[in-house]
Parts: C-alpha cells; structure tokens; sequence
C-alpha cells in the first residue's frame, strides 16, 4: 500500500489530553512521531477533555476550532494523537473538509516507509489492510451502490462486499506468507541452538540508542538516526565474546506507549526472535525525563508477546550527555534485572556490557535431573536438538532419566509446552 505522506506535507496536529500528568512529554513525543513521518507540523491544537465524543471525538466547537484553523493555514491533513473509529473519522473529514488521520494510521504510514526486507513489507502491509478492514465497515458508504454484471462481480453484489471480499483473500495471502517466514525462522533457531549459539535481542522504547549499541557490538552499519522507528526490519548479527563463545545479536524495532494491537499481531514473525532469546538487553535513554514511564512501556509489550521470562539486563545508554556519570554495572536485591550503564556513541562502558552478558549465559544454565516418563518421548527429543543433555538413561518403566543442562525459564516452558509438570519430573 502506498504511503500516504508521498503527497501530503502540511499537517494540523491535534492532541487530545485524556492523561493529564503525561501531557508535556506525550505531546512532544507525538509531534515528533509526525516530524518522522515526513511531514511538515505547521499547527497545533490542544484538547483537553474527560472522554471522546462519540461522533467528532472531540465536540463540535474543537472541530469548528480546528476546520477554521485547518483553512487558514492550508493543511493538507489533521493528525489526531489517539484512534478513531471509523464513523470518527469520517464525520470529521465530512467536517473539515480535510484528510483526517488518527494516531494508528500515523504509524503505519512511518513504517510503510521504513520497510526495507520482503518480511517487514509484509507485516507492514498485514497491519494496514486490518487497520482499512475496520474502515470498510462503515466508511466508504459512497460504495454501497450495487453492481452486477457477468465476469465483474457476483450478482447484486456491492462494491464494499467486494473489497471486504478483495482485503480478506490479500489478508489470508499474506498470513501463508508470513508462515513461511515463521518456518524458516524457527528451522534457523533449531540450527543455531543445536550448535549452542545463544541468541541476544536488543529491545528498548523507539529512538533508545539500539541501532547505535547494535552497530559497536557487531562492527555493522544499521541505520541508526535520532527519530523514531529508524529500525524497523530485523538484523542478526553473529558476535564472538571475549571468551572465544560466539552469540548472535538480534536488532529489534522499536516500542512506544500505546503501540497499536495491530502492529504487535502483524509482528508476530519478527517478535518471535524477542521471545526465544536467551537473553534480552533493555535500551533504556538514561537522558529521557519519563525514563521510568518508558521502561514500563516496553515491559507491557515484552509481557504482551509472551517474553516477559527471558532474563532481562537493562542497559542505561547515553551517559556522554552527564559529566557526572559513569560506566557501571549496578546488581541490588531492589532491582528487577542487572543494570549497566554506558555509552553507545562513544563507546565508554562496552566491556562491561560484554562481561555482563556472559555473566547472565553462565548463571541461566543450570543441571537438571529429570524423570521422564514414556510419553515424554517429544520433550526429550527436543531437549536433544538444544544439544542440553550430558546423560541419558532408561528407567524402569520405560522412560528416560535424564541429566539436562538448561536455563530454568526455557526448561519450565518446554514442559509447559509438553502438558508437563516440571516440579513431577525433577528427581
């Protein structure tokens, strides 16, 4: 689908204050979400409001506010910072007489045009044909006019039957393709975990210093710029540690609050590398004043695809912007993950990084003594391909007793997987 920044460049934004306590930094964040996309902010219009009103979102004096506004500085579109519905959307652009674009259809655009590999135009693609399915709905009633004919649709067939029908086969299309890269995916970890290569993925809230952290780690050149969503395909990029162990390192795209369902469901293919890492490194901007806010954030996504048990180390990037701060690494009962802080732009605090990363591969991997019965024969399989086990033998009745070298999250989830209960089968 085509961006639709190609020929819009003025934008009128509109931010609609529900979360009060928020506002500066959200506001900012959002202005330049639209600065990212490529389009010239020549206005502004706050909104302060309890809740949405159903049919403009934001009552009728705001929109008469803002269609004047829209006239007078001759903007190509409206940008609203939270979702619409689609009767929302269409009775404000019926109102202003202009492009009406709400916060989704922001990102989605950003990321149409960030897309560079065949699976990240793909899942770009899926995310705005579910977004446009929801818009078919009540949106396009100019296309409702029935149109029969033979050899052009069925009979007493509408024109928005057939696009529901038209966006419903590209949907399923897409999702066989997408398939296809979730399989070769998978066969590639299988591989690298049956030649114990432990998997690292960079995560972090958009505009962190991941690209830039990735690109000192691995000698890559990652396009790394200060707007949001710089990084959108994923890159895997093979590390040796000072050990001599070799770990591949995964560049992720990045969160930000209130990251459309969509998005994360269109992502599933590329999202998996987060949950099957062995070990997660949080970005955090140590520069950023809702620090704390933007760790919670990317904690809910982590959550939210299933990886919120893959040991985290959080990396404090950025400290080149304090004089009065350091490269460290910080462990204490009252934090949740190790911390280290460093500089990707210079470079300061990276052994420690490194140090910390091989740290948290050998304390993961712990023995384990299993007892398994004959029915466990799929789990034992797949304990072998992870190339965990140091001894197998056969017990009594037939099953397994088995000596496992594993990390405990990954080991509870492959029984989990298996309708097993780890604490039964330990010995």
């Amino acid at each position: 689908m085509e961006s639709k920044s190609a020929d819009i460049q003025r934008a009128l934004i509109v931010y609609v204050d529900f979360y009060k306590s928020t506002a500066d930094d959200a506001y900012s964040e959002f202005v330049q979400l639209v600065e990212s996309s490529g389009l010239d902010v020549i206005g502004s219009i706050k909104a302060p409001r309890q809740f949405p009103d159903a049919q403009l979102f934001v009552g009728k004096g705001k929109a008469d506010e803002i269609t004047l506004q829209a006239e007078q500085l001759d903007a190509d579109v409206v940008i609203f910072n939270h979702p619409l519905t689609p009767a929302q959307e269409r009775n404000l652009e019926n109102h202003t007489k202009v492009r009406v674009i709400d916060r989704i259809g922001l990102i989605l655009d950003i990321f149409a045009q960030r897309a560079r590999s065949y699976e990240g135009k793909l899942q770009v693609e899926l995310a705005q044909l579910q977004h446009l399915s929801t818009r078919l709905i009540r949106g396009w009633t100019h296309l409702e006019r029935q149109k029969g004919g033979i050899g052009l649709r069925g009979p007493g067939e509408t024109q928005l039957e057939t696009d529901r029908r038209l966006v419903g086969f590209r949907i399923k299309l897409i999702n066989q393709r997408l398939d296809k890269v979730r399989k070769q995916r998978y066969l590639s970890r299988q591989q690298r975990k049956k030649n114990d290569v432990p998997v690292i993925s960079l995560v972090g809230y958009t505009n962190a210093g991941k690209s830039t952290l990735f690109n000192r780690l691995t000698g890559a050149n990652v396009r790394a710029a200060d707007q949001l969503f710089a990084t959108l395909d994923p890159t895997l990029r093979r590390v040796e540690m000072d050990s001599g162990r070799n770990v591949i390192l995964t560049d992720t795209v990045g969160f930000i609050r209130d990251l459309p369902h969509d998005l994360v469901e269109s992502f599933q293919a590329t999202l998996e590398e987060v949950r099957e890492a062995d070990v997660l490194i949080h970005v955090i901007d140590v520069d950023h004043e809702q620090r704390q806010q933007r760790i919670d954030e990317v904690n809910k996504v982590i959550e939210l695809i299933g990886a919120e048990d893959v040991p985290q180390i959080e990396v404090y990037n950025k400290i080149d912007k304090y004089t009065e701060q350091t490269a460290r690494i910080e462990i204490a009962d009252n934090y949740p993950h190790k911390r280290i802080w460093l500089s990707s732009q210079t470079g300061e605090g990276l052994e420690l990084l490194r140090e910390g990363i091989e740290q948290q591969l050998r304390q993961d991997r712990k023995p384990h003594h299993l007892n398994l019965p004959v029915t466990a024969g799929q789990l034992r399989a797949k304990l072998f391909d992870l190339g965990a086990v140091r001894q197998d033998d056969e017990n009594e009745k037939g099953g397994w007793i088995m000596e496992v070298e594993l990390e405990e999250f990954r080991l509870t989830k492959l029984c989990e997987e298996a309708s097993l209960d780890i604490s039964q089968l330990q010995s």
